[in-house]
């Protein structure tokens, strides 16, 4: 049975406080659904792995085994391999600090009026993509007032990280 590689990027997990989940615990559940080649990356909820279901079934399952755990509701952002190298190739940001750049994954397109529905921009800049907004923070996230409400429900990766899952997801095969 053909296999895809799946990046999951899980959303509001940290090593302390609310959502805490350590990767250990992440692999096994992963490994318990069946998934294959299953690797965590840093312990803010990345994992790369290898499945024959499809993307709406895997999401599905490992939505349901996160609840199951946590208690609550975990959002997944599910990419495939294909898809993340599309999100580095796509990063207008290219030339910019790769950690004062972000992509914040979404289930679907940004909104048409993203830009407009900003509030507490700076010098940043708000780039939409296919389901993502990118984002460079040139004075550092951490001093950022910027608020998307279209990255609501996403979750938001450096692109250090989102380089390293989209080359772990490239090797798999």
């Amino acid at each position: 049975m053909p296999t895809t590689t799946y990046v999951a990027l899980l959303r509001a997990v940290n090593v302390g406080g609310t959502g805490k989940l350590a990767m250990t615990e992440l692999r096994a559940m992963c490994e318990a659904l069946g998934f294959a080649n299953v690797r965590t990356y840093i312990a803010s909820g990345n994992v790369v792995f290898d499945s024959g279901l499809a993307a709406s079934s895997v999401k599905k399952q490992l939505e349901a085994r996160l609840d199951d755990y946590a208690g609550k509701p975990v959002g997944v952002l599910l990419r495939t391999a294909a898809e993340m190298a599309a999100i580095v190739a796509a990063n207008p940001f290219a030339d910019a600090p790769p950690e004062r750049t972000v992509a914040i994954f979404l289930d679907a397109a940004p909104p048409a009026d993203l830009p407009d529905t900003a509030h507490g921009q700076q010098s940043e800049t708000i780039v939409a993509g296919k389901r993502e907004i990118y984002v460079h923070y040139p004075d550092g996230i951490g001093r950022s007032k910027l608020k998307i409400p279209a990255a609501a429900n996403g979750t938001a990766r450096n692109m250090n990280t989102v380089a390293t899952l989209a080359q772990w997801a490239a090797e798999a095969k």
